[in-house]
Formats: C-alpha cells, sequence, structure tokens
C-alpha cells in the first residue's frame, strides 16, 4: 500500500473504533503553513452523530497521538490538520525505492483508443495541429503508464470533395497524364506527378477558385463522386499524392513525438458506411427527412435544440457523421473497447455530441464503452492573435519549431561540440512548444511566446530538461567517487523535506490528471518537484559532504527525483538530452 493509503487505513481504524464506521479519505492540505494533510471528515460525522465538529475532531485527534505517523496533530474549527513524521517520510522513501509502483496510479484489463491528429491529406501542418497531436500524445502514454493498453490512430482527413479539388486541379495544369485518359488500359505510374510543395499549394488554390468559378466546383463533384466509386485513374492518382503527403506529415510527427499505431482516416472506413446504415436502419432510428436519412439525437434533458445526425444527404451523399460513426463500427469490431476518446478542437463539441448520441441509440457502441470528446483551445502568439506569415497566412507547424530553435540557440553553452549545437537547440524547441502548450487547461486558448517559454530558468520545458540532465551529470560524478544510490538513512534538511512531500504527491496526481483527461497538473507538478530538488541542490554539496550516511542518503534522493523526472517527463513527451 502507498503511505497515503497506510495513513488512510489506520485513520479508518481510528473512526471505527470511535464508532463511526466510515472509509477516511485524506487531503492534501490547502493550507501548507499549518499542515501537509487535512481530515475534513468531522463535520460530516457531526451530522450523522449530532455532535459538535469540534468535539468528533478531538476525539479522533487523542486516538491518532497515540501514532508514531505524525509530527503534529491541530484541530482548527473541526478541521483535523496533520504534519507527518521523519521517521515516516524515510521509511517511505525507502518503500519507494524498492518498489517504484507504490507510487503509480494503476488500473488494469482496460483497453482504450486515442483519436487524434487529424492531419488532412495535402495540407501543410500549421500550428493549430500542434495542440490535438501533443494532448493526445500525452494522454495516451499517462493511460499507457497506468496500466491501459492503448491504441492511437491519427484519423487523416483524406477523403471526400478536398480530394475531388486537388484532382480537378491537376487535372487542368497536366491534363495528358494517364489518369485522365478513359482509353489508358496500361499500368498508372506509382510516382506521384506533384511534389509536396507543389500539393500544399494545390489544394488551397482550388479550395479559392471553388468558391468563385461554379463549374469548376462541378466538376471537382463530379470527380469526387467518381473517385468514391474507384475510377481507375483518379483512384491511382489520389493513392499516389498521399503517399508523398502522408510520408511528410509522418515526418513533422515523428519531430514533435506524435507516434500512432494506426495511420487510417476517413477513407478507411468508406467500405464500413453500408453496413453501418444497415444497423441503423435494423435498430428502427434511421429516418427519412426531406430526402436525406437522419437519426433523431435530441434528447428531453436539451438546453437547446439539438438537430438530427445527418447519415445521408439529400443527394445520396455521406457526411462527416458517417464516416466518423462507419469508424466507429470497425473501431469496436476490431478492438471490443472499453473507451474511445476523441481530441480536437471546441468547434467540434456539436459533431460529437450527434455521433455519440447516434452510437449509442442505434446500438453501434454498447453502453458500456466510453465516448470522449475532448475540445481545445487554440495557440496564440505574444500579441494574442493566432500565429501568422508576413503574408497573413498560418505559421507552419515546422516554422514554429524553426522559430524557437533559433531561440533555444542562444542558451546553450559554450561546452556543446558546434556540429551538436544545430541538433539540441531543435530538441530543447520543441520541449518549449510541448510543455508550454501542455501547462494550461486543453480547454482554454493560451498565449505562446518564443523566448519566455525557451528560457532556461523560467517555467519551461529547457528548464525542465536542464534540470533533468544536471541530475543524471550529478550522479555521474558520485558513482565516479564511489557514492552509489542505496538506502535513505536520514532527512537532514526542510528542502529535502519538500521533495519527498512532492514525491508524495506522484499518485494522487496521475489519478488526478488520468481522470480530468488534462495533462496541465502533471505539468505543473512536474516544476514543482523540480524545483523543490534545485533548491535542494543550491544548498548541498553532495561530493563534499562528509557524514557519510547523509551523503548515500542525498544520492538516493537523487536517483529517486530523476527517475521520477525520466518517467514522467516522458509521459508529457519530452525527450531528456545526454547534455545541455
Amino acid at each position: 500500500m502507498h503511505l497515503i493509503e497506510q495513513l488512510e487505513a489506520k485513520l479508518s481504524e481510528v473512526l471505527k473504533r470511535l464508532g463511526y464506521d466510515v472509509p477516511a479519505k485524506l487531503e492534501i492540505s490547502n493550507r501548507p503553513d499549518l499542515s501537509e494533510y487535512q481530515f475534513n471528515g468531522s463535520f460530516n460525522l457531526a451530522k450523522q452523530a449530532r455532535k459538535n465538529p469540534n468535539l468528533i475532531a478531538g476525539e479522533i485527534i487523542s486516538e491518532l497521538a497515540k501514532e508514531k505517523a505524525f509530527k503534529t496533530i491541530t484541530n482548527v474549527g473541526g478541521f483535523i490538520n496533520l504534519t507527518l513524521s521523519d521517521e515516516i517520510l524515510v521509511d517511505y522513501v525507502n518503500e519507494i525505492i524498492k518498489e517504484p509502483n507504490l507510487n503509480k496510479y494503476l488500473v488494469k484489463n482496460k483497453r482504450i483508443l486515442l483519436d487524434y491528429g487529424g492531419a488532412n491529406i495535402a495540407k501543410e501542418l500549421h500550428v493549430g495541429h500542434l495542440r490535438p497531436a501533443n494532448i493526445g500524445e500525452a494522454l495516451k502514454r499517462l493511460f499507457a503508464y497506468c496500466g491501459y493498453e492503448t491504441i492511437s490512430d491519427v484519423h487523416l482527413g483524406d477523403w471526400g470533395r478536398p480530394m475531388g479539388l486537388i484532382i480537378r486541379e491537376i487535372k487542368e495544369r497536366m491534363p495528358d497524364l494517364p489518369y485522365f485518359d478513359e482509353n489508358f488500359k496500361g499500368e498508372y505510374p506509382t510516382d506521384s506527378p506533384v511534389d509536396v510543395e507543389e500539393l500544399n499549394e494545390i489544394y488551397p488554390t482550388a479550395s479559392r477558385r471553388a468558391k468563385e468559378d461554379e463549374a469548376y466546383l462541378n466538376d471537382a463533384r463530379e470527380i469526387t463522386s467518381a473517385l468514391q466509386k474507384k475510377h481507375p485513374g483518379y483512384y491511382a492518382l489520389f493513392k499516389n499524392f498521399s503517399a508523398i503527403s502522408v510520408a511528410d506529415i509522418k515526418d513533422i510527427y515523428d519531430k514533435i513525438g506524435a507516434e500512432f499505431d494506426l495511420w487510417e482516416g476517413e477513407y478507411s472506413a468508406e467500405e464500413f458506411i453500408e453496413p453501418t446504415l444497415k444497423l441503423f436502419e435494423k435498430s428502427g432510428h434511421l429516418k427519412d427527412s426531406e430526402g436525406a436519412k437522419v437519426v433523431e439525437v435530441a434528447e428531453d434533458t436539451d438546453k437547446k435544440e439539438m438537430p438530427p445526425a445527418i447519415v445521408v444527404t439529400s443527394a445520396g451523399a455521406s457526411t462527416y457523421a458517417t464516416t466518423d460513426l462507419a469508424t466507429l463500427y470497425t473501431r469496436m469490431e476490431r478492438f471490443k473497447l472499453d473507451n474511445i476518446i476523441y481530441i480536437t478542437d471546441n468547434r467540434q463539441e456539436l459533431h460529437f455530441t450527434q455521433v455519440f448520441r447516434t452510437a449509442y441509440k442505434t446500438g453501434l457502441v454498447p453502453e458500456t464503452t466510453k465516448l470522449e470528446h475532448i475540445g481545445h483551445g487554440t495557440m496564440n502568439g505574444p500579441d494574442g492573435k493566432p500565429f501568422k506569415t508576413r503574408d497573413g497566412g498560418l505559421l507552419s507547424l515546422r516554422g514554429l519549431i524553426s522559430t524557437v530553435t533559433a531561440e533555444t540557440r542562444k542558451v546553450i553553452k559554450d561546452n556543446i561540440a558546434e556540429e551538436d549545437k544545430c541538433a539540441l537547440a531543435e530538441e530543447l524547441a520543441i520541449a518549449a512548444i510541448k510543455y508550454g502548450d501542455l501547462l494550461p487547461n486543453p480547454t482554454s486558448d493560451y498565449i505562446f511566446d518564443p523566448v519566455k517559454f525557451s528560457d532556461l530558468n523560467g517555467k519551461t520545458g529547457p528548464y525542465l530538461l536542464y534540470s533533468t540532465v544536471r541530475m543524471n551529470s550529478l550522479l555521474k560524478k558520485c558513482a565516479e567517487a564511489g557514492i552509489k544510490p542505496k538506502d535513505y538513512l536520514k532527512l537532514g534538511s526542510e528542502t529535502e523535506r519538500e521533495i519527498i512531500l512532492n514525491l508524495l504527491k506522484t499518485k494522487a496526481i496521475l489519478e488526478k490528471s488520468l481522470n480530468a483527461r488534462s495533462l496541465n497538473e502533471l505539468a505543473e507538478f512536474v516544476y514543482r518537484l523540480t524545483n523543490s530538488f534545485n533548491a535542494f541542490y543550491g544548498e548541498n554539496e553532495i561530493l563534499k559532504q562528509t557524514d557519510k550516511d547523509l551523503q548515500v542518503s542525498w544520492v538516493t534522493l537523487t536517483k529517486l527525483v530523476y527517475d521520477t523526472n525520466l518517467a514522467l517527463l516522458n509521459i508529457l513527451g519530452l525527450k531528456v538530452p545526454e547534455k545541455i
């Protein structure tokens, strides 16, 4: 049992002896100047027993005073304030050295799929693509760390009218390609006729033209329809330009550490649309509405109008909702999931409400499978507005990394070889971007300042990496001097105590982050833990310490913080370099 669980068990025994057969819960104190933990249950017990809460708190304190676990126990208006003894903190450190899993929050036998990323084929990844990939990747790592079996899917936007528009524009620019020759009987080329840079320019051009040229738009619609019916030439062209686009998207995601098990998308769900619609029809919930087919999803508790989910348009086409529902169909068939989480921006909340209600109502997904949508806000520049290029377009993700790399290059020390500085600067830049993105509540918009978030001395990714690298360097120097982590023998200072109290909160923070589906608490916690160690490091010179018991204790504590930092930074997707 984790120390806090042990103390809660002791407190429960005390309550039982006093005639209160209820479980006890210790809370981290909201008044650290008064205590480290609190028991706030006296008020509920007072209502049940019809007694004064001060009296009940006094009874509990009289019993707890017999325990050696607490240095001080006080009653403030019925709130019981508890400060842990040095002895129990020393024992706790030695316990987690031997059994690190005591500091983990673990869930067993659960399988979860996380749908994040959502990049669109033939569109360059821009700053707006950062948050879903970054939050989703960190959540996946958190779930995996806590014992879940995880599956991640990038869910590409790779079907529908955008593909028709791209093919229409390529057809105009290169009409002699065999893809457009209805009499062509040979093998189509296996290479794309356009490169990534051209492809990234083609879609926005086609999209703008379609808004102004009705004939052009109608051509694109016809091409889209033919593509979805697997027109040989259009389909071959689609596969070719998709391949180079996906390779480029993978390269960027690899750079920011977003790793996906599945590289599927809207196209992958196409063959499952028909069985999905048949299931809806069989359920009795598929209705005709002005030529379209819909599923009514409004509920009596809705406070505003909830439109039906349109799954087939009046023109006979499938919709974004249809694709997501068909994707759900195949995911449940293949993976038998306990939970599915979608990470997109806040604007898609209505869409996912309709999709989830349709899935449950039609029996596509059992009630035992939890469907969740986590919406996120936007990342803005120092001026509070979305990051833009000089010509007014959205800044590319590569452009953002380059901008921040220019800042992190300035903080690298001269002892790093010149040839290594560029790669290290980019690593620090990515850490700055990712940590800065995880610090705010995911649902909020936030301001990212490349200069501020690249600082080695602030609440930043580079600060955390630098501090963790310094811990590792210290451990190596100690090992060379024959000082190795072993047992934690004695608590020598208040700064040590602060470190241990932070370590003690690890399990609770992991649980809170997992249940809230949010990384900002964890991001804050890693900073607090690192800060507490740096305060200790600034006060003590381990290599010069003459008290050998204290010296071994300090090395042991350093190793524990280092290992904890590595684990938590890995959850956040921050890669720790060898040196900075």
